[in-house]
């Protein structure tokens, strides 16, 4: 009898513990994005939305790249993706890919710009000679992200592409950044600010969203690379654990006083822009997605 008495108590036990944890992911919303959004996720964004809805916000950073591979491998779980490149989320869309992603919305942008310390020798350089001019230095330390794992790695390759071509100067990025794999440059984009604040790097590749939120001074590029930067997008997962709170950080992410904050942060908020099987959005975010953008 006693033993039975212990069997009841332990099973009452752990249906207790389970629904407890059962509870407490209901409250959490993870949301896995690019890690160039690390301060305003971290400092702005989640605070604001558990202050507004009473969830509890779980973030992880990464390079875009990165974060697609660890959902299609399930090494990692989360509710909302959110990527600074459209294509990334095609690597998760369709039955070879999983079927991770159904749809996406592109809400706002950010321009490559090169953030600087302004203690470093080359800082006058950067303000007085052309960007690819001061970067082209000897010994001067610049920062960027994988390009493969990361899509500012990606953009920063193209950037020296075009770079190449507009100034006819085809060893330009050769001289610049070495091979694109080039070790002593390329680590994880989440890590680049505190490099640079450190004075562990001279000069980096970075989203405007960053030079702002983290007061770093920047040189933006000429008009002619305009067209190279991060266009974030924003998507629930299918099998989200918790498919009703990641909906809920979506539409507070694209209400006014998310936009608000994303303004803050140095990122041109634009009208959503839907791609994939727009029928299989979820009732609630359709109003929320067809949003404009006021003046």
């Amino acid at each position: 009898m006693l033993k039975m008495l212990r069997s009841l108590i332990s099973i009452v036990g752990a249906g207790i513990a389970l629904l407890g944890a059962v509870a407490a992911h209901a409250d959490t919303v993870n949301v896995m994005y690019a890690g160039s959004l690390v301060h305003m996720m971290e400092q702005r964004v989640g605070p604001a939305f558990e202050k507004a809805t009473g969830l509890t916000f779980q973030g992880y950073a990464g390079g875009a790249n990165q974060l697609a591979s660890e959902i299609r491998g399930k090494l990692r779980r989360a509710d909302v993706f959110v990527s600074a490149s459209p294509t990334v989320n095609a690597s998760l869309m369709g039955a070879a890919n999983g079927n991770w992603v159904s749809w996406y919305a592109a809400f706002a942008e950010s321009p490559l710009l090169i953030g600087y310390d302004p203690h470093s020798r080359f800082a006058q350089a950067l303000l007085t000679q052309r960007w690819d001019k001061a970067l082209t230095q000897p010994g001067i330390r610049i920062g960027r992200s994988d390009p493969k794992l990361d899509p500012k790695g990606a953009f920063t390759i193209q950037l020296l592409d075009k770079a190449e071509r507009l100034y006819k100067d085809p060893g330009l990025s050769a001289r610049m950044v070495g091979d694109p794999e080039n070790s002593a440059q390329v680590m994880p984009e989440e890590t680049m600010v505190g490099r640079l604040q450190s004075g562990q790097l001279d000069a980096g590749f970075f989203y405007s969203t960053e030079t702002t939120d983290m007061r770093i001074p920047a040189v933006r590029l000429p008009a002619d690379f305009d067209n190279i930067k991060a266009n974030y997008t924003i998507t629930v997962l299918n099998g989200a654990p918790n498919e009703a709170g990641g909906r809920r950080f979506v539409a507070f992410l694209l209400s006014d006083a998310g936009r608000q904050l994303l303004r803050d942060s140095g990122i041109d908020v634009k009208t959503p822009q839907l791609s994939g099987d727009v029928a299989t959005i979820p009732a609630d975010l359709q109003t929320v997605l067809a949003r404009p953008v006021g003046p």
